[in-house]
């Protein structure tokens, strides 16, 4: 029942947004027809193109100017697998070590800003108790909003090194298929995308629908494992 009122309420906001969703679909349409030379003049700006990405991979962590799915996929569409890759994980592992250290030195100010969130009141055992594995597995978990992590996890007492072990590597494997979708879209297979998609798809969606019960586990589990 839920999932065909969530299928109904999506189609009835497609419908109701047709017009501009034509619009970007022949757009997006237009930058595919011309991938190679749109890619080729991005690549021809040379280091300034890879760090304008990085930027923005560091921007979407403090500042959130656009969801970080999409510039994943945007990383894989213009600089190819692994260095769509690379760049990500640079971008997202320096992002979240400044949303980190803005929180441990911005303490009073990131509280009030985090206490705004509905989830705040379920994680904020985690600024006491700071179970290593169930911080990894919320990094892993997809869907989870990983930047309010890590401005939760700045308020903490967890050390930076290991905050930045644990973010760098939890963070990989969502990466990697969202670089992975915009690879197989620049290169014209279909079937890699849907493949890729399909399985994040199978991954997400239980994950997302059991999210409330994958909550109270990290729940208990963070507080029975205290550093």
């Amino acid at each position: 029942m839920i999932l065909l009122l969530a299928a109904f309420l999506a189609v009835g906001t497609a419908w109701q947004w047709r017009n501009d969703l034509w619009q970007w679909f022949q757009e997006f349409r237009q930058i595919l027809e011309h991938r190679e030379v749109f890619r080729d003049f991005i690549i021809s700006m040379g280091p300034l193109a890879s760090l304008a990405f990085i930027s923005i991979q560091v921007l979407q962590i403090i500042i959130s100017p656009i969801p970080g799915e999409a510039t994943g996929f945007i990383g894989g569409f213009l600089f190819g697998t692994w260095m769509g890759f690379i760049y990500s994980s640079i971008g997202l592992t320096l992002g979240s070590a400044l949303a980190f250290f803005i929180s441990r030195f911005f303490r009073h100010i990131a509280r009030s800003y985090l206490a705004r969130s509905d989830l705040y009141e379920k994680f904020e055992h985690l600024v006491e108790h700071q179970g290593l594995f169930v911080i990894f597995f919320l990094f892993v978990f997809p869907g989870f909003p990983k930047d309010f992590l890590c401005y939760l996890l700045g308020l903490s007492r967890m050390p930076w090194q290991a905050f930045l072990l644990i973010c760098a590597v939890g963070r990989m494997p969502g990466t990697l298929m969202l670089t992975l979708q915009g690879a197989n879209i620049y290169d014209g297979d279909i079937r890699g995308f849907l493949l890729v998609l399909l399985a994040t798809a199978a991954i997400a969606g239980p994950a997302w629908y059991f999210r409330d019960r994958i909550y109270t586990w990290v729940e208990a589990h963070s507080l029975r494992d205290e550093i």
